[in-house]
């Protein structure tokens, strides 16, 4: 991923928190020498590997795992995005951009087929995505039916090798042109580009913090 300095996140910690609030990510790698992607969530192990390991599985009739192990893939993760307008700047010599954010993971790959450290994700996934719901859905691990699931399934552990954050929030324009870009977004209106303003507030110093 291209990444200025100025729009870089360098913070594990940052780059950790991003993974788990936006986990739906998506997995590249390549398939008879052709890019091949698979949507899907994912797990973090923060405190495995130099910068942690993703986690998930996927369908064993997707042919994606049968050349994943031991190969450089990418995981992608992307956050909240909005179109900015270039007269919101109210400034001349200034054209159109996108503001978004978003976390690249590479690593390499290691399958997992064995029962227990399927059920284990299996596990983990469900815990994770259902702790919310206000009836949170039972796992029965023994049962034939969860058998039957976790036999066609392939899980992996994806060792992060390079993690890299991008927070393109117009770092490069003055602090007086992004609180007029963070007003606007918010009079927009929307879940993206509330969230983008929200992030845009953050990053500014507080002493250009917008009242």
């Amino acid at each position: 991923m291209y990444v200025p300095p100025h729009f870089a996140e360098t913070d594990p910690h940052a780059l950790h928190d991003f993974i788990e609030a936006h986990s739906f990510g998506l997995l590249v790698s390549q398939i008879d020498g052709a890019p091949f992607a698979t949507h899907l969530p994912f797990l973090l192990d923060r405190a495995a590997g130099p910068y942690g390991t993703l986690v998930g599985h996927v369908a064993r009739t997707n042919p994606h795992w049968h050349e994943l192990a031991a190969r450089p893939a990418l995981a992608v993760f992307s956050g909240p995005h909005a179109y900015v307008s270039p007269t919101w700047y109210e400034a001349e010599n200034v054209v159109p951009t996108w503001n978004y954010v978003a976390v690249h993971a590479t690593g390499r790959a290691e399958l997992i087929e064995d029962r227990g450290a399927l059920l284990e994700i299996a596990r983990r996934s469900v815990e994770q995505y259902e702790s919310g719901m206000p009836r949170p859905w039972r796992f029965d691990a023994g049962t034939t039916f969860v058998d039957r699931l976790l036999s066609q399934i392939v899980g992996f552990r994806l060792t992060i090798e390079k993690l890299e954050g991008k927070w393109k929030l117009n770092q490069n324009h003055p602090a007086e042109r992004r609180v007029k870009v963070i007003r606007s977004l918010e009079a927009t209106g929307g879940a993206d580009a509330v969230a983008i303003a929200a992030a845009m507030r953050r990053a500014l110093p507080t002493t250009d913090q917008p009242r």
